[in-house]
């Protein structure tokens, strides 16, 4: 297998979104860069930075008044800032934070071409410019990484000691273990996530469907124990890879953790988890590991059931609703929050979404083929 993984590891896919979901240009009268395609907002800067590999990436900072944090987001695998875009204005508005969202290189309309090693440069040149351009400090910094963004915010949280926290959403590994069950790190493999995350030295959440058919649920919960400062995760039950923005528990979650390390200052409770951490770490049985690297395999080699998670795809581009509708949906955001069984009536739950359910089901935020490796048969 060596040979095989190794060619497979090197040749890692990345999924820039083709063509481009967005453009940007500079407004004549202001000399100020704006995006095209996407709703223009008062409270978004576009910014263009260059990283230190040469190439220039383009960069959305979300100002919220009421603010005192600041989310430095690096989003999955087949998605770019103009799918995102929603998505950032509503999490900067629902938990009162900062937010500052930007595209690999070779993703949008930053240049260069992606790689492991571009994605460090990348979010190491977003977070100088927070600190830099807005004044940001270090232990105001939330990092958050979704699936092959965990990748860019481990690398970088692991290597600074005063951040405020780490999210990780539907996290891997390593690029290696989502294909094969490995149980060690070989040198050609990529996100080394399993052994940065024990370095990571502030509170981290982890949230992952329990129905992940792209990542399994067992990478979340493996990276979850190695924390040093363990948060209490959150196991979507039913959720897939893409979609649990679409969970009310979501949102709900993650403003539960950014008003609890918002009034803490800094959580230390890494060494004797809470009761509802153990009960929740203790329930999660739907975050078992796969059984073994056949029925991983054949599970992959089957294009119907490749495709399957399409579907969902396709149903939430045929529930799009009106624009009358979508206002009185965000109406609801107060009752999805208040409601006390989410988890136990999942369907029910979706049905009071607030404005979440109705951006994710007009964006394609992942690819189900996000970490096929180059040359694969599909």
């Amino acid at each position: 297998m060596g040979a095989v993984t190794s060619s497979m590891a090197a040749k890692f896919a990345f999924f820039p979104p083709n063509p481009p979901s967005y453009g940007v240009t500079v407004d004549g009268a202001t000399g100020k860069l704006r995006m095209t395609e996407v709703a223009e907002k008062e409270n978004v800067d576009v910014l263009k930075v260059k990283t230190k590999r040469g190439t220039e990436i383009v960069a959305v900072y979300v100002k919220n008044p009421a603010a005192k944090l600041t989310l430095l987001y690096s989003h999955g695998n087949a998605a770019d800032l103009g799918q995102m875009y929603d998505l950032f204005s509503e999490l900067s508005n629902h938990l009162q934070v900062n937010l500052m969202g930007y595209d690999y290189s070779g993703y949008g309309q930053s240049t260069g071409k992606p790689s492991e090693q571009n994605t460090y440069a990348d979010i190491e040149a977003a977070y100088e410019c927070l600190k830099e351009t807005y004044g940001v400090k270090e232990e105001e910094v939330i990092l958050y990484g979704q699936s092959v963004g965990s990748g860019p915010t481990l690398d970088l949280g692991s290597r600074l000691s005063r951040l405020r926290a780490v999210v990780l959403h539907s996290p891997i590994l390593s690029g290696l273990r989502v294909m094969y069950p490995v149980k060690r790190t070989y040198w050609f493999d990529i996100y080394k996530n399993i052994d940065k995350i024990p370095l990571v030295q502030c509170p981290v959440l982890v949230i992952h469907g329990t129905e992940d058919d792209v990542v399994d649920c067992s990478h979340g919960k493996q990276l979850w124990e190695l924390c040093k400062e363990k948060y209490e995760p959150l196991w979507v039950k039913g959720g897939n890879h893409c979609d649990l923005e679409l969970y009310p528990e979501y949102i709900k979650h993650l403003k539960k953790f950014i008003l609890a390390i918002g009034k803490s200052g800094h959580l230390r409770n890494g060494s004797v988890p809470s009761m509802d951490q153990r009960d929740n770490a203790q329930n999660s049985t739907d975050c078992r590991p796969r059984q073994s690297t056949d029925q991983r395999e054949k599970s992959r080699s089957s294009t119907d059931q490749r495709e399957k998670p399409r579907v969902s795809t396709e149903r939430r581009e045929k529930s799009r609703v009106s624009t009358d509708k979508r206002e009185r949906s965000r109406r609801s955001v107060d009752y999805a929050e208040k409601t006390n069984n989410i988890v136990e009536q999942p369907e029910r739950a979706r049905n009071s979404i607030d404005r979440f359910g109705d951006m994710m089901r007009s964006a394609v935020l992942c690819n189900i083929d996000c970490f096929k490796p180059v040359g694969t048969k599909v």
